[in-house]
């Protein structure tokens, strides 16, 4: 079976069977019928995954997973804020009139900024620093930008991803200060390990471990029945990630050059609601 699968069912296990509920608390987020949205929850979730072993998807239920590389590149690549610009619908609630989600995510990768080395945004800095200085220990990329958080239509849930190279392996850690883990953990897991396999390609290195921090991992009440069938599945073994070797530069990629070879998942999870 999947590692990822005995990772994600252990977490559920334990936020299900040892998390703290919400209920009797005020909380923002809401249904859309208007009722509540609680939770349970663990706070610091930390969640391994060796990506030279195998590739981190979900087989208790698919991932959609060029839909998922292509919001990775629409917010590391392309730098966009504009849900034109995305192949996927999961950001259309949270857009305005102009298709725009604000000063968030892709907006605060594209900010540049003068380095001695020359103007460049966080991406290049990260791809400048990986080539000339990889055993630097301030591989870092933020989106939190507090000034901007008031024009931002959702405040950045995976916020931050610090890169370490030790050896020839790029490692590489993800930190989310909050996760809704049936609607989006795989999604996150899968796009961050594609992301480290392709910056680990175009300088030279070999993709290593994948580290996600998640500060409140969460399921929602309406949720619980949905993530207990999931729990009482068989999972496939892992699929092989395949990604295009003539790709040498990460503007390049596309999400047609990350492949997944012989991806076997159970059924889909429909009609997940969705709290905003």
């Amino acid at each position: 079976m999947s590692k990822a699968d005995l990772i994600f069912a252990g977490m559920c296990r334990r936020i299900l069977d040892e998390g703290f509920s919400s209920e009797g608390q005020a909380v923002r987020a809401r249904w859309e019928d208007g009722t509540p949205a609680h939770t349970i929850k663990c706070f610091g979730v930390v969640n391994r995954y060796d990506l030279s072993e195998e590739f981190p998807a979900l087989t208790l239920r698919p991932t959609p997973f060029k839909l998922c590389v292509d919001e990775m590149l629409w917010i590391w690549q392309r730098k966009s804020n504009n849900i034109a610009d995305l192949r996927s619908h999961v950001w259309d609630e949270w857009a305005d009139g102009d298709g725009s989600i604000g000063k968030a995510y892709g907006y605060q990768m594209g900010l540049r900024h003068r380095f001695p080395q020359g103007e460049m945004d966080q991406v290049d800095n990260v791809l400048w620093q990986l080539k000339h200085t990889p055993y630097s220990r301030r591989i870092m990329t933020g989106m939190y930008n507090f000034r901007d958080l008031s024009e931002m239509a959702l405040e950045p849930c995976a916020y931050g991803m610090t890169f370490n190279v030790t050896g020839r392996r790029l490692n590489a850690i993800l930190n989310q200060r909050s996760q809704d883990v049936l609607a989006a953990n795989n999604w996150n897991v899968a796009q961050y390990a594609v992301l480290t396999h392709m910056l680990a390609q175009v300088s030279g290195l070999e993709a290593g471990e994948l580290v996600h921090v998640i500060a409140d991992a969460h399921i929602y009440d309406r949720h619980v029945p949905m993530i207990e069938e999931l729990l009482a599945r068989t999972p496939f073994p892992a699929p092989r990630f395949r990604l295009n070797p003539d790709v040498t530069d990460f503007y390049a990629f596309t999400a047609e050059d990350a492949v997944l070879e012989d991806y076997e998942a159970n059924p889909q999870i429909t009609g997940i609601p969705i709290a905003v």
